[in-house]
């Protein structure tokens, strides 16, 4: 429900929740490659390239040759591909101050204590046991 909320918010920008999401990832100022993205998404590669065949398509990511790897790709934002990320960023922004909005403080604190612990590397340790 929360991922079609910002797939509605993004429209306006034509990108998705999981778009906006890689999109993000990619304007880090290191550089990944698809192995690195896939593990920092948490996503199978699969899926990450079916992602990235879309906003490859539109003219918003590129992939090119990895200098320290032959066989690996890096990945990057077009301008174009920057200027729709600027365009988001407020989008997003204003969203979450909308929910923040919608819930009391104390909700908003258990909210985020609740989503930290799912995402931490040791609750993702105790699923692989």
């Amino acid at each position: 429900m929360l991922a079609r909320r910002f797939d509605r918010a993004f429209q306006p920008v034509g990108l998705t929740n999981n778009q906006y999401s890689l999109m993000i990832a990619l304007s880090a100022s290191i550089p990944m490659n698809m192995r690195q993205l896939a593990a920092f998404l948490a996503m199978d590669r699969t899926t990450l390239t079916a992602a990235l065949k879309l906003l490859k398509g539109r003219g918003l990511v590129v992939v090119g040759p990895d200098d320290t790897d032959r066989r690996a790709r890096r990945l990057g934002l077009t301008e174009a591909g920057r200027k729709i990320l600027d365009a988001a960023i407020p989008i997003w922004r204003a969203e979450h101050a909308a929910i923040d909005a919608e819930m009391s403080a104390l909700e908003a604190r258990q909210l985020r204590a609740s989503l930290g612990r799912i995402g931490s590397p040791t609750n993702s340790r105790k699923e692989n046991s």
